[in-house]
């Protein structure tokens, strides 16, 4: 049995007014504030040393209201201790209960109550508490004159929907962080399907490194694997096309200088023979013109070589031979003679040919954007960009090309175009150690997370490893899904990053549920804990290694090498 911790008598009078529902367990968990200061307050109440524990006892996570009237103070609880830690199973035992103010709900004229953030009225020693009604709770995540979508249901109430923003999550961009296994990809996969529902307008781009999210769309989405893909070596700014050429490594100080001159010379050259025939055979005679040094120059500042206009790899390696020949050497030989190597092994390797096999059959980047970025659409708004298949040296600057590209489509078309640039596993693309990973690929995410809201360019940031993300990226994500995070590193972050009075919300990291998140940002009303809705079995992400894979035939060794080369 729960009884008040004060005298039987008063607690009766004023028990009564609380109940608004005939139904309500006339047994429920009632208090009294006996401490107070700006943001907590502690509750005592007594709790029968044999009772029995229903729904509304005393419990960890739990909110509750304190009574003022008029007004009703929530709380969240965050640590329940017995004032005697001697337990006394033949009578009542008095329990300390610690709760973090959140906001006030407050009844307006005509009986319609409203909840808001911060506290105006502190409670009284002595106030009433109780367990938050049902009402209440739906007040305190009622998102008001925003439009609401439901993404699931309240933890502490599963007859009240978990509903966000959509638009104020895409425009300010969004954070799910979690551990292995908690549910991410499935709480992405719906994020997703409520988004593209709300913003007809939307494009969304997925930077999927495991292939798993073909299977989570698939009436939905266009999946590109490395056999689909076409994405012209040309489209590559310099150092992007570098990062490939070099295979991560940092160039010779030499060959990075070549390259860039030879480059800049062969897209001169294309724009300059325009009226040729680019498919003309391999063995053709090649346009001879004299090889302009001005062109070397301009591309130092990053000019002509940035451009993504069309230009021939048979006129790059064309180029180092004029300059191989040349009496007066302007770079080593040996360094001419290496670049070429490097460029004819990457031209000739089948793991690149997404980006050489058909790149001059395209003389305009408007087949590629169509492709990756649905103009039109026709129905599948999103394109899960399989990096998977990619070798892992180029993975990165392929990121940083369809990031760059993603923000200029959005720019270029004023705002007529919405795109989502969505990473999982982001830590890979923008680490927070400024010593890893690729800068033009930090630059070009880092570019959308700060400038994107305003054209039309929206980020979402998938990681199980916050504290390997780079915190200014994190920072610029108002709305987050924290799941459950074990490392305490991480955990710190996302209580660094919370900016209301709920930070003891987070407390809960470590034990939260699969499908549960603590959401909280401008996408919420205020800061919840929530369980993702259940999906569908055909919309649940899956690794293509782990589909139908009983009763397929295990390939042979052949087979497997031949795949790992491509």
């Amino acid at each position: 049995m729960v009884q008040l911790a004060v005298n039987a008598g008063t607690a009766a009078g004023e028990a009564v007014p609380e109940r608004r529902d005939r139904s309500q367990d006339p047994e429920r968990s009632l208090g009294r504030v006996i401490a107070c200061d700006g943001s907590r307050a502690t509750i005592a109440s007594a709790v029968a040393g044999a009772g029995r524990l229903g729904p509304d006892s005393w419990t960890v996570g739990r909110m509750i209201s304190i009574n003022l009237g008029r007004t009703r103070i929530v709380g969240l609880v965050y640590e329940i201790n017995a004032a005697d830690r001697i337990w006394n199973e033949a009578a009542d035992n008095v329990i300390h209960i610690d709760v973090e103010l959140l906001g006030e709900v407050t009844e307006g004229e005509g009986g319609r109550s409203h909840f808001q953030s911060g506290i105006s009225t502190y409670p009284p020693i002595g106030t009433i508490a109780h367990r938050i009604r049902a009402g209440d709770l739906a007040l305190v995540h009622d998102l008001g004159d925003r439009k609401g979508v439901a993404i699931g249901t309240l933890s502490q109430d599963a007859a009240i929907p978990a509903t966000i923003c959509i638009d104020d999550m895409l425009a300010r961009h969004f954070a799910l962080l979690g551990t292995t296994g908690v549910g991410k990809s499935s709480a992405v996969s719906l994020l997703l399907r409520r988004a593209i529902v709300a913003r007809p307008r939307l494009r969304v781009l997925i930077l999927d490194p495991h292939n798993e999210y073909a299977s989570a769309f698939p009436d939905r989405a266009l999946s590109i694997d490395s056999e689909g893909l076409d994405l012209p070596f040309w489209m590559f700014r310099l150092e992007e096309f570098a990062e490939v050429v070099f295979r991560g490594r940092a160039a010779f100080e030499e060959e990075g200088d070549i390259l860039r001159e030879v480059v800049a010379a062969a897209r001169e050259r294309y724009r300059a023979g325009g009226q040729q025939n680019p498919m003309r055979e391999l063995g053709s005679s090649l346009l001879k013109r004299p090889l302009d040094m001005s062109i070397g120059r301009r591309a130092e500042s990053g000019g002509a070589t940035d451009m993504p206009t069309p230009y021939r790899i048979k006129d790059v390696l064309a180029i180092i031979d004029e300059l191989v020949g040349l009496h007066e050497l302007r770079w080593p030989r040996a360094a001419l003679r290496s670049l070429k190597v490097r460029i004819e092994t990457l031209h000739d390797d089948p793991r690149y040919q997404f980006m050489f096999a058909r790149a001059n059959m395209m003389e305009t980047m408007t087949p590629v954007l169509a492709q990756i970025f649905r103009i039109p659409h026709h129905g599948r708004p999103i394109t899960v960009f399989q990096l998977g298949g990619l070798p892992s040296e180029v993975v990165d600057a392929v990121a940083s090309v369809l990031a760059r590209l993603a923000f200029d489509l959005a720019m270029s078309s004023q705002g007529t175009y919405e795109i989502l640039l969505l990473c999982e596993e982001a830590h890979r693309y923008v680490p927070a150690d400024r010593t890893l990973g690729f800068l033009p690929t930090r630059q070009a995410i880092a570019r959308i997370a700060k400038e994107g809201r305003k054209y039309g360019a929206y980020l979402g940031v998938v990681t199980q490893r916050p504290g390997e993300l780079d915190p200014t990226i994190l920072s610029q994500c108002s709305t987050i899904f924290a799941m459950r995070l074990a490392n305490d590193v991480d955990q710190q972050i996302i209580r660094a990053a919370i900016s209301d009075a709920s930070a003891s919300t987070l407390k809960f990291l470590s034990s939260v549920g699969n499908r549960e998140a603590i959401a909280f940002g401008q996408g919420v009303a205020t800061t919840m804990r929530m369980r993702f809705a259940e999906l569908a079995p055909h919309e649940l992400p899956a690794m293509d290694v782990a589909v139908g894979v009983e009763g397929r035939r295990e390939p042979g060794l052949e087979d497997m090498v031949r795949r790992m080369r491509g």
